[in-house]
C-alpha cells in the first residue's frame, strides 16, 4: 500500500478500496480490473425507495419535466480545497464530539487519535491504542464516534481490527476518558462487538450515531474477491451489513437491540442487522438536517456506487451485493434476480475511478452555494463529485479533479466539511470565490 511515485501509477495497478494503494505498505493484491464501461460520467437514477429492476440511468445533463421557476435546478458551484491541518500519518476519519468545544478528532490508521482546536494539534495524542490495533493495508483503527452525551459521560466508541489470538477480528469498543484529563484511558476498553474477518480486506470501519442516538456500524463482506462466502446475502453473519445497536447504559449488557430493528424475531437474520447486501461500505453518513442516510459502497470489477436510505425507512433493505454491482448483474453476470433489491442512486465506472470514498451532505452556514449537496470522491483518481436530488431526480457532477488520495471526509460541529488526504493533510471544502 505504497503510493510512492504517484497515485496515477497506483491507478494502473488497480484498487479495491480506499487503502489499496496507500502509503507505508506494499500494494494489496488487485481484486478488480481497470476495465469498465466507456462513460466517465457518474450515472444517476430517479429517486426511489425500492426497485424490482435496475432503473435506467439518467446522466447529469438529463432534463426533468418542466417545473416552476422557483424549482429549476440551481447552478452547480465550483469548489476549492483550503489546507487546514497537516502533519498526520495516514488519517482515515474525522469527527466532532457535539460538546460545543469546537474540537475535531482525526483518526490515524495505526491506532492514534489526534485532537485539533482551531486547526492546532494537541501536544499529546487524544487516544493511543496502537498496541491493540492490527494495521495496515485495509486494516487498522478505522472509525470513531461520540455519543450525544459525551460531555457528561466522557465515553466514545471506535471500530478497529485486531488479532485474537492469531486470527483477524473486527472489534467495536467503548472507552472512557481519564479523570480530569481530556485523554482516553486505554485501560477502560469495553468490547461491544467482536467478529472474525476471514481475509485482510473489506473490513468496513465506519461507525456513527444516527439521529436516533443508536450506534450504526458498517461492515464489509469479509474480503477476498467476489464475496466467495456470499456474506452480503447471508443473514446469519454480521459481514456485509449495516448494523444498529443501542449502547445506552440502561442494561447490564454491553448493548441491546432496538425493538424496531427490522429482523427482530426473524430466525433467518441476526437481530443487530439493519440492512444487508453491501460489499464494503467504507463510509456512510447521515444528513444532519433531514436524517437521510447515504452509503458509499466500494465496487468489485467495474462500478462504484452510492446508496440512499430515507430517514423514515423501517430498515431491512437489500442493497444487492453480490447479486449486483451498481445497476449491473454480477453473480450471475446476466439475468440476475432483482426483485426486492434497492438500487443505488448513482454509480461510476473505471474511467472515473476505482475506489469510492463517501462524504457528507453540506449543512454549514458559511458556504450557501454548497447547501444540500452530498460530496463523494474516488481514492485513486482524486475526483470529487456533488450529488443532489432536484424535483425528484438525482443528478451528479464532477466538481474537482484533485491530486489527492481521498481516504475520508468529515464535518465539524458547525457543519464545515473536510476532506482527508491519506498522505497526512486535511482540507476544508469551500465554494470557489467565497474563501
Amino acid at each position: 500500500m505504497k503510493i510512492g511515485v504517484s497515485w496515477r501509477i497506483c491507478a494502473l495497478i488497480g484498487a479495491v478500496l480506499f487503502a489499496a494503494c496507500a502509503p507505508s505498505d506494499p500494494p494489496s493484491s488487485p481484486q478488480s480490473d481497470a476495465n469498465g464501461a466507456a462513460s466517465s460520467t457518474p450515472t444517476t437514477a430517479p429517486a426511489q425507495t425500492s426497485a424490482a429492476t435496475p432503473a435506467t440511468a439518467a446522466v447529469e445533463t438529463s432534463t426533468p419535466a418542466p417545473a416552476p421557476d422557483s424549482q429549476q435546478r440551481p447552478a452547480w458551484p465550483g469548489i476549492v480545497l483550503i489546507k487546514t491541518m497537516s502533519g498526520l500519518k495516514n488519517p482515515v476519519d474525522l469527527a466532532h464530539a457535539r460538546d460545543g468545544s469546537g474540537r475535531v478528532y482525526v483518526v490515524e490508521q495505526r491506532g492514534l487519535v489526534q485532537a485539533f482546536n482551531n486547526g492546532f494539534q494537541g501536544q499529546t495524542p487524544f487516544m493511543d491504542i496502537r498496541d491493540q490495533v492490527n494495521c495496515c493495508g485495509e486494516m487498522g483503527l478505522l472509525g470513531i464516534a461520540f455519543p450525544s452525551d459525551f460531555s457528561s459521560s466522557r465515553t466514545l466508541y471506535v471500530n478497529y481490527t485486531t488479532t485474537v489470538p492469531g486470527r483477524l477480528h473486527t472489534r467495536v469498543s467503548r472507552f472512557r476518558l481519564l479523570p480530569d484529563v481530556h485523554q482516553v484511558d486505554p485501560d477502560t476498553e469495553e468490547i461491544l462487538l467482536q467478529f472474525h474477518q476471514p481475509w485482510r480486506n473489506h473490513n468496513g470501519g465506519q461507525i456513527a450515531f444516527g439521529p436516533d442516538d443508536y450506534l450504526w456500524i458498517g461492515t464489509g463482506d469479509g474480503g477476498s474477491a467476489a464475496d466467495p462466502q456470499d456474506n452480503g446475502q447471508k443473514g446469519q453473519t454480521l459481514l456485509g451489513k449495516l448494523l444498529r445497536i443501542d449502547v445506552s447504559p440502561a442494561s447490564d449488557s454491553p448493548y441491546s437491540i432496538p425493538e424496531d430493528n427490522p429482523f427482530v424475531g426473524n430466525d433467518q437474520f441476526l437481530d443487530e442487522i439493519w440492512a444487508y447486501g453491501l460489499r464494503n461500505p467504507w463510509r456512510f453518513s447521515f444528513d444532519r438536517e433531514t436524517g437521510d442516510l447515504y452509503i458509499a459502497d466500494v465496487g468489485q470489477n467495474a462500478w462504484e456506487e452510492v446508496n440512499f436510505q430515507p430517514a423514515d425507512s423501517p430498515g431491512g433493505e437489500n442493497y444487492g451485493w453480490r447479486i449486483m454491482e451498481g445497476f449491473h448483474c454480477f453473480n450471475p453476470s446476466t439475468g440476475c434476480p432483482t426483485a426486492g433489491l434497492i438500487m443505488p442512486v448513482v454509480e461510476y465506472d473505471r474511467v472515473s475511478g476505482m475506489s469510492i470514498t463517501g462524504g457528507y451532505v453540506y449543512r454549514g452556514q458559511d458556504q450557501p452555494s454548497l447547501q444540500g449537496i452530498y460530496f463523494f470522491a474516488d481514492y485513486v483518481t482524486g475526483n470529487i463529485w456533488g450529488l443532489r436530488r432536484v424535483n425528484g431526480v438525482w443528478e451528479s457532477k464532477l466538481l474537482l479533479d484533485s491530486p489527492y488520495n481521498v481516504s475520508s471526509f468529515g464535518e465539524d460541529e458547525a457543519g464545515n466539511l473536510y476532506l482527508l488526504h491519506y498522505s497526512g493533510t486535511i482540507f476544508q471544502i469551500q465554494a470557489a470565490g467565497q474563501n
